[in-house]
């Protein structure tokens, strides 16, 4: 299978930069894929879990928000946060899915509203790796 270049920085730095066969990028849309030779376009990123495929070993990374820029054979993806599935703590994310739920509830301003939603679908995320053991 023909490769690309992959580059991910994150708010925390440089996360990966390497080859890749094969990603799968989560969009407001649903999931968009990206092959070696892909047409030059920027996607924009949404909280979700990605994966990229590796000598034919899928790779999962929750990320937040951010956008992928694919020209020639290269993606470069800024995000707001990349974190691979044996490094999101579970205990860490229950409790962040409680106090979005807390501000949800308060609904204080439309701005907060956004915020907790934003916080929800966070934590929802990091929870639904470990559950279902992307390791």
């Amino acid at each position: 299978m023909k490769q690309f270049h992959l580059k991910i920085s994150s708010s925390s730095g440089s996360f990966y930069d390497g080859p890749c066969d094969s990603l799968v990028l989560p969009t407001d849309d649903g999931e968009y894929g990206v092959l070696a030779n892909h047409a030059s376009m920027v996607i924009g990123i949404s909280i979700g879990i990605m994966r990229y495929q590796l000598e034919g070993q899928w790779k999962y990374v929750v990320v937040g928000q951010g956008f992928a820029r694919v020209v020639g054979n290269t993606v470069t993806m800024v995000v707001d946060s990349a974190e691979r599935p044996e490094d999101v703590d579970e205990n860490r994310a229950r409790e962040a899915k409680r106090r979005a739920e807390e501000r949800l509830a308060m609904q204080k301003s439309r701005r907060e509203y956004y915020r907790g939603k934003l916080a929800m679908t966070r934590a929802m995320t990091r929870l639904k790796v470990k559950e279902h053991k992307y390791m």
